[in-house]
């Protein structure tokens, strides 16, 4: 795939631990940015604050989808960023994209709520998301390559596994942020306006990844093909013509980018959704614990890039596919059970039936207008489960016993009657406890997916297009099948009254992964002695 050109030096042990720092810290603080938005989506407040609608559900799935138009927009960052990358090099180009993120994420704290300017308000939040997806789409393939171009040869899967362990971090960071933030103020005040601080806290971080990434040199694979006149003239272009690199892209895409996202979403995003909406998991508990198994789980991307070195990057990945295909429901249904067995228990012993003709559930209007329907909305904002049957005219039965009454208070009534919890619940030690060894578990399924994936896609492509072959595919990848994963498996959700129905939408992508990544991923395509451009 390459041609030797120029040896490089080895960089000093010291200078790789300042580019592996510089870089690390700012991916995670640029991701804490991007997850930020996620993390308050997950509790409610986007929704309220920016999309109200009366409807819960459609206020959650609005906030959803304008973190989805984030992840959207990241294919357009690689192929602006990615080209300039190519260009005119890692270094500059991702100094740029950090004070993107920042600025706009701050920008995100600073916007009035829908009651104070109405419309305008959802507007200049997508529009802000659309600033981050950019951003964020040229961050990863900078920070990833600069580490790679700066790794001794042999050991760029362990050295560039802390760019990935820096995505968890940051997901962790605003957890901790939010925890914070709601711990030191009172909660009408958090509610009010102080939900706006972990936003603006970003221009700290700003500050200090911009000081750390200034004082950082170039690339000795950019430096070495600019010396040498070999830098492309239209990596965009050339990314779609050098031979061979159609195969790449595709497998960049569907094998790789798609698989790893989804898992990680599901590990991080789903698990939290899942405790706090359809387990009813106390908010701040179902965070703390998520947030607890995401810092202990970083161990694990670092592992696996250390382990990809040894044995492999297409072994592990494979094998962390396949065992995130048998174990995903299961995993599930263990934290389930544990997160609430009061629901659990009442869910097998009292079944919720709901009757009717035609009866159908649509989450994107405010009021349902047929009776049947209007159940399943009752149900589906108190995330039950519910089984459908035809019949005449609209019902619902509990156990086997006919509610009569189909209003709120009469419905409440009956669950109670038939042991189900309403309200939210605080699990058990020994249970939480379980939960924590259930996201440990799926964590390290993303991290024997995503540890060695920097260093395999930095491998795939040649140094003269890498930043722009390597850029677009991933976010293309992380941005549709990831970004839309939340609203995706929300929807599935609602709309079946099943809270584990949304796994199948991950389950899908990682078999379609699985399959692309066997027939198309060669360890002979990937040049891991690389001290060269060409």
């Amino acid at each position: 795939m390459s041609s030797e050109i120029s040896a490089q030096e080895e960089p000093a042990p010291g200078d790789v631990r300042r580019v592996i720092t510089a870089s690390s810290l700012g991916t995670l603080f640029e991701w804490y940015d991007f997850f930020i938005y996620g993390t308050l989506a997950a509790s409610g407040i986007i929704g309220q604050m920016f999309f109200p609608t009366g409807n819960e559900q459609l206020q959650t799935l609005l906030a959803w989808a304008g973190f989805a138009v984030g992840f959207c927009f990241r294919p357009l960052g690689a192929v602006i960023f990615g080209y300039l990358g190519d260009r005119f090099g890692r270094k500059h180009t991702f100094i740029v994209t950090i004070l993107l993120m920042g600025v706009a994420t701050a920008g995100v704290g600073l916007v009035p709520s829908y009651a104070t300017i109405g419309f305008a308000a959802p507007a200049l939040i997508i529009l802000l998301r659309i600033v981050q997806g950019l951003a964020l789409g040229g961050e990863y393939g900078g920070a990833a390559i600069y580490v790679a171009e700066h790794s001794p040869a042999g050991k760029r899967g362990f050295f560039t596994s802390f760019i990935q362990a820096s995505v968890g971090a940051g997901f962790f960071l605003s957890l901790v942020v939010v925890l914070a933030c709601k711990w030191s103020m009172p909660t009408e005040i958090w509610d009010a306006w102080g939900w706006r601080v972990p936003f603006l806290l970003s221009l700290i971080l700003l500050a200090i990844s911009l000081w750390m990434r200034v004082k950082l040199s170039e690339s000795p694979v950019f430096q070495a093909m600019k010396a040498a006149g070999k830098t492309a003239k239209n990596p965009f272009r050339e990314s779609f013509t050098y031979p061979g690199n159609g195969r790449r892209l595709f497998l960049a895409l569907f094998g790789i980018a798609a698989g790893l996202t989804v898992i990680w979403f599901t590990a991080m995003f789903t698990t939290l959704g899942f405790l706090q909406n359809a387990m009813h998991v106390e908010e701040s508990v179902a965070q703390m614990i998520v947030g607890a198994a995401a810092v202990m789980g970083l161990g694990w991307f670092v592992l696996f890039g250390w382990l990809s070195d040894r044995i492999g990057r297409k072994r592990l990945i494979v094998t962390g596919y396949v065992l995130t295909l048998l174990l995903m429901f299961p995993l599930y249904w263990v934290m389930g059970y544990a997160a609430n067995p009061a629901l659990a228990h009442a869910s097998e012993e009292a079944p919720i039936v709901v009757s009717g003709p035609d009866c159908g559930f649509n989450p994107f209007v405010k009021t349902q207008d047929e009776a049947c329907s209007r159940l399943l909305d009752y149900l589906s904002k108190r995330g039950l489960a519910y089984d459908l049957d035809e019949a005449p005219s609209a019902a619902i039965t509990i156990g086997g016993n006919v509610v009569n009454g189909h209003s709120d208070a009469e419905l409440d009534g009956a669950l109670k009657a038939a042991g189900y919890p309403l309200g939210t619940v605080v699990p058990s030690a020994p249970n939480m406890g379980i939960i924590f060894l259930v996201v440990m578990a799926l964590t390290a399924l993303s991290g024997a997916t995503y540890g060695p994936v920097a260093a395999l896609l930095t491998e795939l492509f040649p140094p003269r297009i890498r930043y722009s072959s390597m850029s677009i595919p991933y976010h293309f990848g992380t941005g549709y099948f990831g970004g839309v994963l939340p609203f995706m498996e929300q929807y599935i959700v609602a709309r079946t009254g099943d809270p584990y129905a949304g796994l199948w939408y991950s389950w899908c992508v990682v078999a379609m992964a699985l399959i692309v990544t066997m027939l198309l991923l060669r360890e002979r395509d990937l040049v891991k002695d690389e001290r060269y451009a060409g």
